[in-house]
């Protein structure tokens, strides 16, 4: 009985963490899965693992920088900064890669979402669109935490059960599935490892989840239960890519080629039946529409905690920034177009971004002036190091795909 109360006891602790999973499982997230099963089966399953290791890891990280300090990621860099140039230099960083970046991506969230409701309702994604960004619009309005909180977490257990038993129904390999948490590097796999990784390990959720946190706990002495929704919800939200991409290598022969994940649940209808179509649609537009919701969240903190600006929820500046960024997918969604040159932009500032964010994050977590005994312990700064130089290679990886996409090598 005492197990059973210490299981709902944590349950009850799930929040931030959920939110931070409720963002990085987006259609982003949905379509590199999906691909990645299709053209490999499970080989490539280790790469999602390592990817809830180093999400966790840093993501702990800020999320006691919040719970301790009582400021966020933003605000921490900007106070970092003695130098005029430096501190000028970080803020529009931030608020290029964070702000503008989330806007860029907005559009996808919003059409992935209503991709998923078109496939369920025939009722083009162009029109769900809007109606889904508005709905978004209202939440996030409401300036209520938890609500939005509630809301993020009962869509994120949404997508679970949708995309778990479309796992189970489709009836995966249990073998090759237990081989797929053996690292290997099959021939032409490397762009879709880092694809893997680079939508699990998301800059602009270092800046949510310190946001967030304040917003949920008062402080240092509820760190257990920080630590403990990180946990179980970064874990929930890896199994959940995990289920998309078994789906997919349960699916399709290895080698097969997605052309466009909305059309996924299509594809596998004539295979498995009307249920894994229905659940995969449910679990789509769940996965775009949390996103939808908390990029513009996570870009208002980003921005409004690197300006100086106060980072409650009711704030007009704070919600002129998620505002702005909400409307920007709303109204590409509904003209059915993609931002290709700001995305491209906002891959190139992420890519500068995230390894900064996160060596900036390594050092600040043992600054004792603002974290005291929280600090870092040695195998903190061990695992967390590790973590940075791989996010670095990618970070650096990334930007060499993009230069190399338009033509400068």
């Amino acid at each position: 009985m005492g197990r059973i109360m210490n299981i709902v006891e944590r349950l009850k602790s799930i929040g931030p963490g959920a939110m931070v999973a409720a963002a990085f499982i987006g259609p982003g997230t949905v379509t590199t899965a999906s691909v990645t099963g299709a053209q490999f089966g499970y080989a490539l399953i280790w790469t999602i693992a390592f990817s809830i290791i180093a999400t966790i890891v840093l993501q702990e990280m800020s999320a006691r920088l919040g719970l301790v300090s009582r400021e966020g990621l933003g605000e921490a860099l900007r106070s970092q900064f003695d130098n005029e140039v430096a501190s000028a230099f970080s803020i529009a960083l931030v608020v290029s890669a964070i702000g503008i970046g989330t806007a860029a991506y907005e559009t996808g969230n919003i059409l992935g979402g209503a991709a998923g409701l078109e496939g369920l309702t025939g009722i083009s994604a162009n029109i769900w669109g809007p109606v889904m960004g508005l709905i978004a619009g209202a939440l996030l309005w409401s300036g209520k935490y938890k609500l939005i909180e509630k809301a993020l977490v009962g869509l994120v257990s949404l997508m679970a059960l949708s995309f778990l038993v479309d796992a189970i129904i489709i009836g995966p390999d249990l073998g090759a599935l237990a081989m797929g948490f053996v690292p290997s590097v099959p021939q032409g796999s490397e762009f879709l490892i880092t694809g893997l990784v680079g939508t699990t390990v998301v800059g602009y959720n270092l800046f949510l989840h310190a946001g967030s946190v304040q917003e949920r706990w008062a402080g240092p002495d509820e760190l257990n239960e920080s630590r403990a929704d990180t946990v179980l919800s970064i874990v929930v939200g890896g199994l959940i890519t995990i289920a998309i991409l078994v789906t997919a290598a349960a699916a399709f022969p290895v080698g097969t080629e997605i052309q466009n994940v909305s059309t996924m649940a299509e594809q596998i209808e004539p295979l498995v039946g009307t249920h894994a179509k229905v659940l995969f649609g449910i679990g789509l537009f769940a996965a775009g529409f949390t996103s939808a919701t908390t990029a513009p969240l996570a870009g208002a903190y980003a921005t409004a905690g690197a300006l100086g600006w106060d980072t409650d929820l009711q704030s007009t500046k704070f919600r002129a920034v998620w505002g702005t960024i909400l409307l920007t997918g709303i109204v590409f969604s509904a003209l059915g177009y993609s931002p290709v040159q700001a995305i491209v932009f906002a891959q190139v500032a992420n890519g500068i971004l995230l390894p900064i964010v996160a060596i900036f994050l390594i050092y600040v977590m043992n600054d004792r002036d603002i974290l005291g005994s929280y600090v870092n312990n040695t195998v903190q700064n061990v695992v967390g190091g590790v973590v940075t130089i791989i996010v670095v290679w990618l970070g650096l990886r990334t930007l060499y795909t993009v230069a190399a996409d338009l033509g400068v090598f």
